[in-house]
């Protein structure tokens, strides 16, 4: 059986798992204390016609915490802990997947930076930029190819959710033009 690594994977460890196992432990206590803070605002007790708003947020709050405390101290004690989680080529590979993901969904609705407005292009024309220059920047596939396919599914999907389903996706600027939107 394969197990998926490469000498391309080989590389100074950017993260351990221990390092890991603490940061997500820490970050699922804020979590739940956020949620017992909240259910003691607005009451956590039990009332004469039954439980109070912030009973059942305050006791999944207070699981989360003592499961989080426990796992804390696993990740602090643990052999595993200075296994490598993540090498920098790796990481890499992760970003050059998630950025490109990120910029896609803000691509669909705009960004509003403050005074800085970006309007949307709509899914259809996101999609189609977005599986076009995957295709050949990740994929290495050849321009012709991405730009037919980036067309392709973005119309075909277009037609299924639009026409047949009648389930309206965001709409942008290329929409409006041709009337679509």
């Amino acid at each position: 059986m394969m197990s998926g690594h490469t000498e391309e994977d080989d590389g100074p460890s950017l993260v351990t798992n221990g390092t890991m196992e603490i940061v997500l432990a820490a970050v699922l206590m804020l979590i739940g204390a956020i949620a017992i803070y909240d259910s003691v605002n607005i009451g956590f007790g039990w009332r004469d016609d039954g439980p109070a708003p912030g009973f059942f947020p305050f006791w999944v709050g207070l699981t989360l915490v003592g499961s989080s405390l426990i796992n804390l101290f696993q990740g602090i004690r643990k052999s595993s802990a200075r296994e490598t989680f993540v090498t920098k080529p790796q990481f890499g590979r992760v970003l050059a997947v998630l950025i490109p993901s990120i910029l896609y969904v803000a691509a669909i609705g705009g960004l509003n930076l403050g005074p800085i407005q970006i309007p949307g292009l709509g899914i259809y024309l996101a999609s189609a930029i977005f599986i076009a220059l995957f295709m050949i920047f990740i994929g290495k596939e050849s321009v012709i190819k991405a730009i037919l396919v980036g067309c392709f599914v973005p119309l075909v999907t277009f037609f299924m959710f639009e026409k047949w389903f009648l389930v309206p996706l965001p709409k942008g600027p290329i929409e409006a033009a041709l009337g679509l939107a």
